[in-house]
């Protein structure tokens, strides 16, 4: 298993084909809510693929927002759930925030998913929101930034 970071066109649509899969056909997120003006290279975001075996199977991105990072849009493919890739795209957006700086992460998490951020040290700092027809919470972490 690798991570990529995404810095060409071609692993950006390969992103966006696994989350048209996991989110808009398998969840049912309108494909207009799926996609916004953060899906583009060299922009406000920095995406990662994971890839087993020459196969992409993961997704996901980070982004700063009033000084703090925003993990966003992880996804795995149903084959390839279970076997850990979760913490590995977690980890690597954690490691893009404190390249950056960055000494706190949040994410707006789909319910079913609490406990597996818990166990990776996120705490839920709202009530249950819906968000694409979907319940969801945020959860935040404090990171330890690397100093020079």
């Amino acid at each position: 298993m690798q991570i990529k970071r995404i810095t060409n066109e071609e692993n950006l649509k390969k992103a966006f084909e696994i989350r048209k899969m996991v989110f808009v056909e398998e969840q049912n997120v309108p494909v207009e809510d799926e996609f916004d003006e953060f899906d583009i290279l060299n922009g406000k975001c920095k995406h990662i693929l994971v890839v087993d075996q020459e196969q992409v199977v993961g997704t996901g991105r980070i982004r700063e927002v009033e000084g703090v990072g925003k993990l966003e849009r992880i996804c795995i493919l149903p084959s390839h759930r279970q076997l850990g890739m979760g913490k590995v795209i977690v980890s690597a957006l954690e490691e893009i925030a404190r390249e950056q700086g960055i000494g706190r992460v949040k994410l707006h998490g789909q319910t079913h998913a609490e406990r597996f951020y818990q166990k990776l040290g996120y705490e839920t700092v709202s009530d249950v929101f819906m968000e694409d027809g979907i319940p969801h919470i945020i959860m935040r972490k404090e990171l330890t930034v690397k100093s020079e």
